[in-house]
């Protein structure tokens, strides 16, 4: 219960939420809260979008779509931390990691508060293809909004740091390989959907990328193929 206490404050004042990191006010038990709670949103959405297929998805989802955002925050941190101390930051990585906790966070709820919505879509279509569009555009959108907050708290930090622009071009180039590897990343991790007509497998073999097959996608959708 604590670590939703903490992710409530977090979501009724951001503002001030973002500041106490920025201070370095208990980053532990902020790291540590939206850990637990990001995980475990994300898991409740993962188990509804691995439904359309068999339990032993439903499981699988549940445990690799908190996976994909963790893994993805592992493969590009050291990259955020280290150009930031090459530029003169003054932030530690548990700042960063709070940062991009707090983003995760944002994302997970908004995914959660889009679940009935989702769950009903998926009791009411038989559509496959528009199931799996209809869900890329909401991690699009939830995505979006999470980079925001992140943003918004990485110029808090440069604020501090008395640097308030002479980072930005970096970071938004750091924020788009973050999304180029979350996006690649879940290629790699998939199925989140799997195929109700397939049986259960819990990962593919590599092939194409992510990119191509959102256009098959479309281009299927738009066709009726």
């Amino acid at each position: 219960m604590h670590s939703f206490t903490v992710l409530m404050s977090f979501l009724r004042d951001r503002a001030r939420f973002l500041e106490e990191i920025s201070q370095g006010i208990r980053l532990n038990d902020k790291v540590l809260s939206l850990l637990v709670c990001s995980s475990i949103f994300l898991a409740i959405y993962g188990a509804i979008i691995g439904s359309s297929n068999s339990w032993m998805q439903v499981i699988a989802s549940a445990v690799k779509l908190p996976a994909l955002y963790l893994v993805t925050i592992i493969i590009c941190l050291p990259t955020l931390y280290l150009f930031g101390v090459f530029l003169g930051s003054r932030c530690n990585l548990k700042q960063y990691l709070a940062l991009l906790l707090a983003s995760t966070s944002v994302i997970g709820v908004m995914l959660f508060a889009f679940a009935p919505i989702v769950l009903f879509f998926r009791l009411s279509i038989k559509s496959y293809e528009f199931f799996k569009l209809m869900n890329v555009g909401l991690f699009a959108i939830t995505g979006l909004m999470g980079i925001n907050l992140f943003y918004k708290g990485i110029m808090l930090l440069d604020q501090h740091d008395g640097k308030s622009n002479s980072r930005t071009y970096i970071l938004r180039g750091w924020l788009f390989l973050y999304g180029f590897v979350g996006s690649q990343m879940g290629w790699v991790l998939r199925p989140f959907f799997g195929d109700p007509d397939s049986k259960f497998q819990l990962f593919r073999q590599l092939e194409s990328n992510f990119y191509l097959h959102i256009w098959e996608i479309i281009s299927r959708a738009i066709g009726g193929g």
